[in-house]
Parts: C-alpha cells; sequence; structure tokens
C-alpha cells in the first residue's frame, strides 16, 4: 500500500532548521508522512576514520555508507538520520571452519573440524526504516563495517577500530570528518541536521552500544535489539569457553574471518593470526583482549538514550548482556526504555509489529526532532509473560521482586527444600548427551546429572531478574573444568519456542516502491507443548570460582564453594508445576566437551538455589 502524500493534522514550523521549517512536523504530535520514498536520493559516501589503519597499510581506513534521503534535502531541507552499520551487507564466508569442542584433558582440540553455521546476509536497503521512516522526514544511513563490502580495512569483532568506523559516519554528519564520493571528490553532509539515532538487530544492534560507549557527539538515541554489550560473555561465561546457541565452536576470530568481505582481503591475514592467538581458548580467562570489547567499561560516556530490545528465548545473544547493559544504564540514569519478548533471535518489527512501530516512531521523533510525543511518560517496560500476553511496568526487573533461597535436599526424594539438610550425592560427567537428554528425565535418577524440585506449587510463582546458585563440591577422576546449572519448569504446557508463524494477515505500513510493497506479514509465536521448558542456563569454569580473569587450580577430591549467576529471566511458573534445578558439567551444546569421566561429589545441605521472585509461593 502507498501511503498517500497528504497531511492528517495541521501543520506548523515546531522546529526550524537553518534553511527553513520541515513540514513533516506537527504542532500536534508526531511526524507525517509527506515526503516520497520513491523520489528520495541515494548517495554513497567513502569516510575517512581518522587515526585508524586496521589493515596496516599505511593509509586511513575508509568505510562505505549509503543514504537514502528525501529529496527535498537537495534543496535546503535539513532531516536527522536513523543509522544501521552492519558487517553482514556483502554477505559472510561461509566457509570459515568453527573451532574444534571435542578436546582433550588439557583443553587442546581433538582431531576433527566443525563447519562454520552460515548467518543471514543482509542486502541494502532491505526492512521497513526507509518505507517507514524517509516519508516522515528521516534520513536512512547503512554503514559498512571495516573489512567488509565496500570499506577498507580488517574486521577487528567489537574493539575500538570497528567501533571507528560508524563513528566516523556520526562525524561527518556533523562536519568533523572526510567523505568522498566514488570519485574520490571531497562531500559533506549539508542536508544533515547531525542528529544520529542508531538502530540493528544482533551484530547491527552490538554496534550501536559499541559507538554509544564513546561518547560521540550527534549520537542522540540508540535502539540494540538482540545485541551485546560485552563480547566475552558472548564467548565466555565466568571463566569457560561457551558458544552461542547454534553456533557450537565459534568464536571472535570465526566472526571476524567470515565477515572479511572487502576485496584484496588477503591483506588481513595477520590481524586474522593475531585473533586466534589472543582470545585463548584454553583457559577462557577474561583478558586485555576482552576488556577491549568490553562495553560496560566505558558505560561512563553514553549520552546517547536506549531503547533496548531482547528475546527471553534467545540463546544466541542470551539475555545477561541485554541484562547487565540495563543496570549499567539505570546505575547511570540513562534515559531509556526496554522490551523483553518471548520470541528469540528476534526483531520486534516481526513479534509486536503494530505497536512496535508507534513506540519507535514516537521515540524517534522525541529524541531525533524534540518533539514531546509522550513516550518518556509510557511505562519503562514492556514484558511478554507468555507468547501474546503482553504488560506494561514501571521498571525492570519488576519491583517488588526479592531473593528467596531453597536448599538442596535430596535428588531422589526431597529436592528443593526451604532449609537445608545434611548428606552427600555424586554424578559423573559425559560428552554425548544435550542438557534436554539430562532434564526430560527428572526427577528420575541419572548417573550422569543431579536434579532437584520442588514439589507442586501451589500458586503462580513469577521470577524477574537472574537467578543464581551456590554449590559445595569436590572434583576429581578427570578433567572437566565446568559445572552447569539449569533452571527447569517441569509440567506440561504449549509455551513459546522460539519461532514465528506466519498468521497469513497482512499490515501494510510505509510506502511501496519497485521491489518492495510496504506491507508485511504479520506473525505470531510458536508454541510447542512438552513436560518441561529449561528457563535458564548458567555456566561456570570452576578455575575461575574467585574472578574471571584468573585461573586457580583445584585440588582433586577437596571441597570448594562455587557461586555463579544464571542467564537473567522474566518467567511465571504456573500452579502445580515443579521448579527444577539440574546439575552437570558439560553442556553439550554450548561448553567446550572434555574427555568424560569426572566425578564431582555435592554437599547438598551446603548448596542453594536463589530465585528473585515477584509473587508466589515456592512450594
Amino acid at each position: 500500500m502507498r501511503i498517500r502524500r497528504t497531511i492528517a493534522v495541521p501543520l506548523a514550523a515546531v522546529l526550524i532548521a537553518a534553511a527553513g521549517a520541515n513540514p513533516a512536523l506537527s504542532e500536534t504530535g508526531p511526524t507525517q508522512p509527506i515526503y516520497s520514498r520513491a523520489d528520495a536520493i541515494k548517495q554513497t559516501v567513502f569516510v575517512e576514520v581518522a587515526g585508524v589503519d586496521s589493515d596496516r597499510d599505511g593509509q586511513n581506513d575508509r568505510v562505505a555508507a549509503d543514504f537514502l534521503r528525501p529529496k527535498e534535502t537537495d534543496t535546503g531541507l535539513k532531516v536527522p538520520i536513523i543509522m544501521e552499520s552492519s558487517p553482514y551487507y556483502a554477505g559472510i564466508d561461509g566457509s570459515v571452519p568453527n573451532h574444534k569442542v571435542d578436546v582433550d584433558e588439557n583443553g587442546n582440540p581433538l582431531p576433527g573440524i566443525r563447519a562454520a553455521e552460515t548467518k543471514a546476509a543482509v542486502e541494502t536497503f532491505p526492512g521497513y526504516y526507509d518505507n517507514y521512516f524517509v516519508p516522515r522526514g528521516y534520513a536512512v544511513a547503512r554503514v559498512e563495517s571495516l573489512g567488509s563490502g565496500r570499506s577498507t580495512g580488517c574486521p577487528t569483532t567489537g574493539d575500538a577500530q570497528e567501533t571507528a568506523g560508524p563513528k566516523a559516519v556520526i562525524d561527518w554528519l556533523n562536519g568533523r570528518a572526510k567523505g568522498f564520493d566514488a570519485a574520490g571528490n571531497p562531500v559533506t553532509a549539508s542536508w544533515s541536521t547531525g542528529n544520529v539515532g542508531m538502530i540493528g538487530v544482533s551484530y547491527n544492534g552490538t554496534l550501536p552500544n559499541q559507538v554509544a560507549a564513546t561518547g560521540v557527539e550527534g549520537l542522540k538515541t540508540i535502539v540494540p535489539i538482540a545485541a551485546i554489550s560485552s563480547w566475552y560473555d558472548y564467548y565466555r561465561a565466568n571463566g569457560g569457553v561457551l558458544a552461542p546457541g547454534g553456533y557450537q565452536g565459534e568464536d571472535a576470530d570465526v566472526m571476524a574471518k567470515a565477515v572479511l568481505t572487502r576485496a584484496g582481503k588477503e591483506i588481513c591475514a595477520p590481524v586474522m593470526d593475531e585473533f586466534t592467538a589472543a582470545q585463548d581458548r584454553i583457559t577462557g580467562d577474561y583478558s586485555d583482549f576482552w576488556a577491549a570489547r568490553d562495553f560496560l567499561v566505558n558505560v561512563d560516556k553514553v549520552k546517547a538514550s536506549v531503547f533496548l530490545v531482547h528475546g527471553l528465548n534467545d540463546w544466541n545473544v542470551k539475555t545477561k548482556q541485554a541484562a547487565q547493559w540495563w543496570q549499567a544504564l539505570a546505575e547511570r540514569h540513562v534515559p531509556r526504555k526496554i522490551w523483553l519478548h518471548q520470541g528469540a533471535h528476534a526483531d520486534p518489527f516481526n513479534v509486536r509489529t503494530v505497536e512496535w512501530l508507534r513506540q519507535l516512531h514516537l521515540w524517534f521523533d522525541h529524541w531525533l526532532y524534540g518533539i514531546d510525543t509522550g513516550i518518556m511518560r509510557e511505562p519503562q517496560a514492556d514484558v511478554e509473560i507468555g507468547p501474546g500476553q503482553w504488560n506494561q511496568h514501571a521498571a525492570w526487573p519488576l519491583p517488588g521482586a526479592l531473593p528467596v533461597r531453597l536448599w538442596l535436599g535430596s535428588s531422589a526424594r526431597l529436592g528443593l527444600l526451604p532449609r537445608p539438610l545434611s548428606g552427600r550425592e555424586s554424578y559423573v560427567d559425559q560428552n554425548t548427551r544435550t542438557a534436554e537428554q539430562l532434564v526430560e528425565s527428572a526427577p528420575a535418577a541419572d548417573p550422569n546429572r543431579l536434579a532437584y524440585l520442588t514439589g507442586p506449587l501451589s500458586t503462580d510463582v513469577r521470577i524477574s531478574g537472574t537467578p543464581k546458585v551456590s554449590v559445595r563440591a569436590s572434583f576429581r577422576d578427570g578433567a572437566s573444568p565446568y559445572l552447569t546449572a539449569l533452571l527447569v519448569d517441569y509440567g506440561t504446557d504449549a509455551r513459546a519456542n522460539g519461532r514465528l508463524v506466519n498468521t497469513g494477515q497482512q499490515y501494510c505500513y510505509g510506502e511501496a516502491v519497485p521491489g518492495e510493497t510496504g506491507c508485511t506479514s504479520i506473525y505470531r509465536h510458536g508454541t510447542v507443548e512438552a513436560p518441561y521448558k529449561i528457563v535458564s542456563r548458567g555456566w561456570l569454569d570452576v578455575r575461575n570460582r574467585h574472578r574471571a580473569d584468573r585461573t586457580d587450580p583445584i585440588r582433586a577430591g577437596k571441597a570448594y564453594t562455587f557461586r555463579w549467576d544464571f542467564q537473567p529471566q522474566d518467567y511465571l511458573f504456573k500452579k502445580g508445576h515443579k521448579i527444577g534445578l539440574v546439575l552437570t558439567s558439560t553442556d553439550y551444546d554450548f561448553t567446550l566437551r572434555y574427555p568424560a569421566g569426572t566425578k564431582v561429589e555435592l554437599s547438598p545441605g551446603a548448596s542453594s538455589l536463589e530465585l528473585p521472585v515477584v509473587f508466589g509461593r515456592l512450594s
């Protein structure tokens, strides 16, 4: 459907640019779709990244940026910019092999290579940003990351060099950096107000976090969706090597090699080799390599407002990435809003289309045009507690959530208890069965794990925040350094499975152009009926029991107290269901797989599960 180029409400010159009024601005509401997407000007600029020579060729790197802007910007109209930066626009190299995850007792890879998984490539100007926002008086920008597509330089997965690419584009839009056309002629952004909002999903959502942590002037807001806040927590967990869900064996060097799509990419070979050496897949320790890719280190510099979105069933970019960034922003009183949905690694445009466009439109109008749209007076958190069951809350985690501790009793009989009991139990690690296979038979005994369940719940129980576990245990007869904790909802139910199902309905949101209808299908969450669900996971390398950046070997047979966190969650355990804690070592789909045989002996009476309970009784 083509949006009619008429004005729905009286217009006035609310904001005055240097060249005059923008007629898309309304004195009684948000910007209006009065400009033509079909007539929009497409411009490609190669922006110099001052002081960055990531490919070491003696010249400053350049990033390629495509802009789509209303044609009126050639005759004096000034507009803000919605920018998406990505290493994926030119596709990826799917032939790059992932690391071996079956390792010997010292953590060295065993023979055999698992092929790299292929992540989706992105076409230039896909999706809805251009069809929806260009008619409303915005420019849309697509920026190719260093080492990808038409940009020069090398991919460096999350560090300051990579961050400098999109930052340079913001500088160019504000007159602080050099830009050139394809012929090498200097160009300026005379049409730009200098106000930029960054948005994207996954890696494209991570780059806004990276750039915001520089404090660059002109970046007014970011919308990080399914985004990383620390690359360490993407490829590691509490000192242990860990995979993103679905990409077992991937690491920072694999990612860099996969997005290296520039011409003459051989120049980046030394940089790629350095990645493999520096990331350290043996100890898994936090190091300077990872600190350079940890945006929490510079969160104090964030000036932009943040509209954060994450799926509660996302095991690729896990929920800790959102929760720790959100908490750090909250502590610094950064203006912010959060959506948590029942999808997996998904764009909210596909999860809740109409409401997403409403809120995103009001958000960008507020932060990029300075219009009081009322969005900052709406509740701060939108949380989907079940498929299609959305509620708004004043904050997240939900106000009133309090830590409630349950002690481990007997895996065979007593389960999770309100007070500790004495006793000892053990299991032997294995490296061939998945977490799901270990979980599904509980509470029946299993030699390869321990399972502790509550009785049937007398009420619904809602948790909101980060569950934690504390275990008193000893290790012997093996090499695996992992402890894996699984928080499980036992009870047959139809739950969201992270997939989206096309309803067959269509919604037209923007102006149609050749090749794009401006319409989308409406989706709902897929569900699966099952007797259990793994609600959250937590992993610890026991050698890092004190600090993630320090390996302290353990002594065989000696008991230690190990404490670690689960992935944050917002979840409703229903009345009649049971809450379960399952403990094992190797997590087949996530951790390295050491030789089987490690024996773990546990003291249940000195071990506990802590849940952030909003309401309900744990009995």
